[in-house]
């Protein structure tokens, strides 16, 4: 029985039945054991969302990172990793070929901000994920304003793309020689021809003496000089061969370059140092002031077969101009001509330790060194030698000094 108030002040007893009591009893702990229940449970998966949502924040995050990953210790230094995907979008599939070369074929992309790049396709890397992402840090920290800037790369499976920077004027040589009497080509002035020559051995030197690691490039020559929308020089596939210490005595197994261009040394199996740069360097220079391959065997004039002798010849007798191109000696300054010319021949000494190297390059043709112009006897044929001997005897009292 239950007793409760009345208004009267008066308590009202009510008769309840003890099995109605313990029925109402059993019914409010069971409410309160499914709302423990209920609580825990909402708790239970309240935890598990939080937990999802940080490890979903963390992936994102990862995954961000991975895409525009960051290499090297410069904080100027970005590299991003593009997917296979991406870059066969921005290339339309591959369908825009710009060129090809000893390490792959080069085609345009144009990525999704509209950013036009140069997508090279590397052929034959054997490297693992890690020994090829290990190249690429380096890569990313060596920037100079006449080499090409690498944007990211691509590494997945066995497929190995890097993304450069597009150079709206192509290749040197697209601007040198044409081989089409069709079209017709774009004669460079001799300022932009010296500023090129200049630019190039600035970012050679660059390469061999001032980044962190010694890069010896290998395959200098005018389809490696990339011309941008202001036509300055910008170094391409540089880093590609291998990177050698400071103390350059590594010796490359592997003979790489482009007949022509290539020192002696990658024939004789002498070691390889920064020389073999200098030599494709001097035969470089001698095609921009030309105009002309240095061996062209459709020449009227057989003496010009192998346009270098030929020059040297021209310099010795004090016809330096005559080595300019046709149409741009008119306007050439005399004495940057002198300048590259004989920087020309010392470049291409049969001897490397006759050679320059790119800083002496670099003052010699900026005017701050005076070429070893002795030197240049060694580039003529025999019986230039001879005269040139004959009149050094004459000129000093038959050989008395």
């Amino acid at each position: 029985m239950c007793s409760f108030p009345s208004q009267s002040n008066t308590n009202v007893s009510i008769r309840v039945a003890a099995s109605a009591l313990l029925k109402f009893h059993r019914q409010s702990s069971s409410e309160g054991k499914t709302t423990r229940i209920v609580g825990a449970m909402l708790g239970t998966i309240g935890a598990l969302a939080v937990v999802l949502g940080i490890f979903s924040i963390v992936m994102w995050r990862k995954h961000r990172l991975r895409s525009t990953e960051r290499y090297g210790d410069s904080s100027n230094s970005f590299l991003r990793m593009f997917s296979y995907k991406e870059l066969k979008i921005a290339t339309r599939n591959f369908s825009s070929k710009l060129g090809s070369g000893g390490f792959g074929s080069v085609f345009r992309g144009t990525l999704t901000d509209g950013t036009l790049v140069a997508v090279k396709k590397m052929e034959g890397s054997s490297q693992d994920d890690k020994q090829f992402r290990a190249e690429i840090s380096s890569l990313g920290n060596v920037q100079h304003v006449n080499l090409v800037r690498l944007r990211g790369f691509c590494a997945e499976g066995s497929r190995r793309l890097l993304i450069y920077d597009f150079m709206a004027n192509g290749s040197l040589d697209s601007l040198l020689f044409t081989s089409d009497s069709k079209t017709e080509r774009k004669v460079l002035d001799w300022k932009t021809r010296f500023e090129i020559v200049l630019g190039t051995a600035r970012g050679l030197l660059y390469l061999h003496e001032e980044c962190r690691d010694c890069i010896i490039h290998s395959d200098v020559k005018p389809g490696n000089i990339l011309l941008d929308s202001n036509l300055s020089p910008k170094i391409a596939d540089f880093g590609l061969a291998k990177l050698v210490g400071r103390g350059f005595s590594h010796v490359l197994t592997t003979t790489r370059g482009t007949r022509g261009y290539l020192a002696p040394e990658w024939i004789s199996g002498l070691p390889i140092t920064p020389k073999v740069d200098v030599y494709s360097f001097g035969m470089t220079l001698f095609e921009i002031i030309s105009g002309r391959r240095n061996l062209e065997l459709n020449v009227q004039d057989s003496s010009k077969y192998y346009f270098p002798v030929w020059a040297a010849t021209q310099i010795n007798h004090g016809k330096t101009i005559n080595i300019v191109e046709e149409g741009v000696a008119e306007e050439a300054d005399i004495e940057e001509v002198r300048r590259a010319s004989i920087v020309g021949l010392l470049c291409i000494e049969e001897d490397e330790y006759m050679r320059p190297n790119m800083g002496q390059v670099v003052r010699m043709l900026e005017g701050k060194l005076e070429p070893r112009t002795l030197q240049i006897q060694k580039s003529l044929p025999e019986e230039e030698q001879a005269e040139q001997s004959q009149t050094s005897t004459d000129s000093c009292g038959n050989g008395i000094s």
